[in-house]
């Protein structure tokens, strides 16, 4: 089977280790963190892109390191029974999916297993019980995205789409799989709206923002548009019946051209009857039904009381501090972004919650006085960047500590970090498993379940 497009993945035979350039041939013995296989070649392990756990495949030496190398598939001699073919007629050279040659359930599999090893390796530490892995839509799910756009009049003008993997350049796509698919509908016309701007050349990126009652696009120009970029981009959006915003200098100002009253965005949580209404440069997690499914998750394993206050570190708008008000008798959401902290507070009015208080603060600073101050939790949510929780970790107090902490990662290294912190001061990793978030990609999102000493 030859592989002309190949993606990450290791390999391990009894083949000599050659140069840059070299071709062997090897059998998959595992996946790493990246979605790669890992395998040894005379001691040395060889991350391959393209092949999958079992795989025998013919590859080529991409690159040479002191303790591991590199290579591309170049044949698949004896397939998984995982291996699929890919959907996108841009996979292998966009960089916007990884996994589509995996079947999306074997994806979630191996995900599951990229935070065991973790969790073992890292921290040293294994749940009581795994949770079901959830999963969501694997196609269209991208409610959220940034194109990139770049004007290469060789390569026959405006290029719009993700990078290229590994490379700076930007894929021209025609469509996308995996983006919401009333915008991947728009990718053709999109190409020719930009060309036919006076300055395609100062339109670096549009990010796309869907809700569940309209959707929006917003142009970043480092330049001044005219009368008739204006003119174009509203006709557009009005016969696409998108909402067009501009982002010029600086990037924090946003405005919108059509229609000249947008409805706000929006998207709703039915099981706890919340609507989160956001702006279209607001964070909010990519993936809407499955975003659904991880929320009732976190409060069922939270299990806030009627009579118990709740601690939500990095409460960003609100996704989970909101739902969890409709249970405890107070939320406090703590967040450094002051335009998700105006956000969160309009969700909370909007949704009848007065019991629920967001504070702006760094929770990275560990020098500062701790920003809930004396206040005692009963539960803590915490939902941190790729970075981890640890300063705030670092910072529990050694008495009227919280009985129970959700821990929600998007980065199973500092997730297992983290996790050996609170071990180490008595809690229990009662549960941990994996949500899909972004099919097709190496990205995991797990959830972590800590309860203290004595609590069953």
């Amino acid at each position: 089977m030859e592989v002309e497009k190949p993606h990450l993945v290791a390999a391990s035979s009894d083949t000599a280790a050659g140069f840059k350039g070299d071709t062997a041939t090897a059998v998959i013995e595992s996946l790493n963190h990246e979605g790669q296989g890992v395998a040894r070649i005379e001691g040395k392990a060889v991350f391959i892109e393209g092949a999958l756990l079992g795989e025998t495949v013919r590859f080529r030496y991409h690159n040479k390191h002191k303790t591991y190398d590199t290579g591309r598939v170049l044949e698949v001699i004896q397939a998984s029974p995982e291996r699929v073919t890919p959907r996108c007629r841009h996979f292998g050279v966009c960089g916007g999916c990884s996994l589509q040659y995996q079947r999306p359930e074997a994806q979630l599999l191996s995900k599951q297993q990229i935070l065991r090893d973790a969790l073992q390796r890292i921290g040293d530490v294994e749940p009581e019980s795994w949770l079901p892995p959830l999963a969501g839509p694997a196609w269209g799910y991208r409610r959220r995205a940034r194109l990139g756009v770049r004007y290469v009049p060789k390569k026959g003008g405006v290029l719009v789409g993700f990078r290229e993997k590994r490379r700076s350049y930007i894929t021209s796509l025609t469509s996308c799989e995996v983006l919401d698919p009333s915008i991947s509908a728009l990718l053709p016309e999109l190409h020719e709206l930009i060309a036919g701007l006076s300055c395609p050349a100062r339109i670096p990126q549009v990010e796309v923002a869907v809700g569940d009652n309209a959707r929006a696009l917003v142009f970043r120009h480092l330049q001044p548009l005219t009368a008739a970029d204006i003119a174009s981009l509203s006709g557009f959006g009005g016969q696409h019946g998108v909402q067009i915003y501009l982002q010029p200098n600086p990037p924090g100002t946003l405005h919108c051209v059509w229609p000249l009253s947008p409805q706000t965005l929006s998207y709703s949580m039915p099981e706890f009857d919340i609507r989160m209404e956001f702006n279209p440069t607001d964070f909010i997690q990519v993936n809407a039904e499955l975003n659904r499914t991880i929320v009732g998750a976190a409060v069922r394993l939270l299990d806030p009381q009627p009579g118990e206050s709740v601690l939500d570190l990095f409460c960003g708008l609100g996704n989970f501090s909101l739902p969890l008000a409709r249970r405890a008798r107070n939320v406090l959401g703590i967040e450094t972004d002051a335009a998700l902290l105006d956000g969160a507070r309009r969700a909370a009015t909007v949704n009848g919650l007065g019991n629920v208080e967001f504070l702006s603060a760094n929770l990275f600073d560990e020098q500062s006085a701790v920003p809930w101050g004396s206040a005692h939790f009963d539960k803590w949510l915490l939902d941190p960047p790729r970075t981890g929780a640890i300063e705030v970790l670092k910072r529990l107090p050694d008495s009227g500590a919280p009985q129970r902490i959700l821990y929600i990662s998007c980065n199973p290294a500092t997730l297992a970090r983290d996790s050996a912190l609170l071990v180490s001061r008595g809690y229990r990793l009662k549960n941990a498993g994996v949500a899909d978030m972004f099919p097709h990609t190496s990205h995991v999102e797990a959830l972590a379940l800590f309860d203290a000493p004595g609590l069953t």
